[in-house]
């Protein structure tokens, strides 16, 4: 008979309820007991491969709902030193977006592995070949090699919350040059693509050459720009009432950007919506 315990009443809940999901053929008994809390016998009813597995399974769930969260505010905090709880909370979601992230980036940044599996892995090697296991012993002392992963995904998630920090930074910096600017532009139309084509009010677009000399009339140096840059750069030197985007990405990032800038100036509209289709004809004919 395999004996598991469980000192939070939460965590013996959501094991048993993960047990059942993944195996609903399985027998336990549920008892307190005075020292170890919880106590779970199941009846190897089962081949004791499949048991393990879905035992192991569970406590996976259970790490990752009940105990992560809390072992990742304790790198931040003990291992990397940050006090702030505000800041804490923002490397601590970074961190989850890293550790379960299913968007290309997160994969990137973890190079494609499932961290779960090691977990689940860690578990496993635990697990088999006891009749009695402790949840609690497990988490506390048996999973360095896990936590020693954490710490270097809690690193890179301080590496990026730095990074969306100076980029906050030098929109803000943006957001003051603009607001004290005074506008060269009534309205700018942008279309999307690799870099942005910009159009005027009258549907004539502006060539690289006018971009350049508008640009040079400003010194844009003072806010990280340079002459290279063509799609923030340019706006900013023309500091518009109204940017009109039109294309079929609204989450690209250099769109995201001039939005976070502009804000409440900038309309995002459909690429069919593009009121100068007459160019996009000539330009492909």
């Amino acid at each position: 008979m395999l004996e598991v315990y469980f000192e939070s009443d939460k965590e013996v809940i959501r094991f048993c309820e993960q047990v059942f999901r993944y195996n609903k053929q399985i027998e336990l008994h549920w008892k307190t007991h005075k020292e170890w809390g919880n106590h779970l016998q199941f009846e190897e009813l089962i081949q004791t491969n499949e048991l393990v597995d879905t035992i192991a399974k569970s406590m996976v769930d259970v790490f990752i709902t009940h105990r992560l969260g809390s072992m990742i505010r304790n790198i931040i905090k003990e291992f990397y030193y940050y006090t702030n709880s505000d800041e804490i909370e923002k490397i601590l979601d970074l961190t989850h977006w890293i550790f379960k992230g299913e968007d290309e980036d997160s994969l990137q940044v973890r190079n494609n592995k499932d961290p779960s599996q090691l977990l689940h892995s860690l578990f496993i090697s635990n697990i088999k070949n006891t009749t009695a296991i402790h949840f609690d012993s497990i988490v506390k002392f048996r999973l360095k090699v896990f936590k020693d992963q954490l710490i270097h995904y809690v690193g890179l998630a301080i590496d990026e919350f730095k990074r969306e920090e100076d980029h906050q930074e030098f929109v803000n910096m943006l957001r003051e040059y603009i607001a004290k600017k005074e506008p060269s532009f009534k309205t700018i139309h942008i279309l999307q693509g690799r870099t942005f084509s910009f159009f005027k009010q009258n549907g004539k677009r502006f060539t690289k050459m006018e971009l350049r000399v508008l640009m040079q009339k400003e010194p844009l140096y003072i806010v990280g720009l340079n002459d290279d840059e063509m799609n923030l750069a340019p706006l900013v030197a023309m500091a518009p009432n109204k940017i009109k985007i039109y294309g079929d990405h609204p989450s690209e990032p250099k769109t995201l950007t001039v939005i976070n800038v502009f804000q409440e100036k900038v309309d995002f509209e459909p690429f069919s919506k593009f009121p100068f289709s007459y160019y996009i004809k000539n330009e492909y004919e």
